[in-house]
């Protein structure tokens, strides 16, 4: 069924009059003008075909017809107070989704998800694995992180990060590349190639030669022992962000979250 087209801002502005029985008083309420009251008002009366005030020697009084929808259209105001409060219930709800690439999730955003929830134990999380740019429409997502030089088209910001460092096991392993998509490694000299910057750091810790990896990936490694570092992080134009269409960007609890997590580095 095709629904009216409701003239809103009269409405609003005959709920006012009403209640005040004056143009000035809804006009102070408002924050307009009274001649912009009685313009909205006459408005309303042309497209309902009705008349909706009377001026007597006592003032301003509503007609019958003014009377008679009042109840329904303060009842309407209502349900749309309480629909407002519904649609911004999701602002405070602690819940989140995140897509991120599948190494990107055990090697960092997991133990800073964990970090984050000891610092507000309400919070509750979904996580999806994400190793292409994400589908905002198809999928209900908070925020995702992407690989790349910058957020493309949502809104974003970059994690801190050193850049990309060089690993190998400790005590040395094969002499020899490790090559992942992205990495800018040559195949020729690859003794093995992997799917991720992930795997390709789980193999340089087995001993198949060295890798270069993104620094935020390979920190808690680096720091456990499971691999050393050969050499300084060198910067690289590639780095992962925290993305977002602007509606999802907007949110308070994804505003906290990025503010979280964008400054936790390696």
């Amino acid at each position: 069924m095709k629904r009216t087209h409701l003239p809103l801002n009269g409405l609003r502005v005959l709920d006012a009059a009403a209640r005040h029985l004056s143009f000035t008083r809804a006009a102070d309420e408002l924050a307009v003008t009274p001649a912009a009251v009685g313009q909205q008002i006459r408005a309303l009366e042309d497209t309902l075909g009705v008349v909706l005030f009377r001026r007597t020697t006592k003032g301003l009084e509503l007609t019958p017809e003014g009377e008679a929808g009042l109840a329904a259209l303060r009842n309407g105001f209502l349900q749309f107070e309480e629909a407002v409060r519904a649609m911004q219930a999701g602002q405070s709800s602690k819940s989140l989704t995140i897509a991120a690439p599948r190494d990107l999730t055990e090697k960092w955003l997991l133990p800073r998800l964990a970090e984050i929830a000891r610092a507000d134990g309400d919070l509750r999380f979904v996580v999806i694995a994400a190793d292409t740019a994400p589908d905002f429409t198809e999928a209900n997502l908070d925020v995702a992180v992407s690989w790349g030089e910058g957020p493309g088209i949502h809104e974003g910001e970059a994690i801190e990060s050193d850049g990309m460092v060089t690993v190998e096991r400790p005590g040395g392993g094969a002499a020899a590349t490790i090559a992942w998509p992205g990495c800018g490694a040559e195949d020729g000299g690859a003794l093995i190639r992997v799917g991720d910057a992930g795997l390709a750091l789980d193999a340089a810790a087995q001993g198949l030669g060295r890798a270069t990896v993104p620094e935020l990936l390979a920190a808690r490694d680096i720091a456990a022992g499971g691999v050393i570092q050969i050499g300084e992080p060198q910067p690289s134009r590639l780095g992962y962000w925290l993305v977002a269409p602007l509606p999802q960007w907007r949110q308070r609890k994804v505003q906290a979250l990025v503010e979280a997590l964008a400054g936790l580095g390696g």
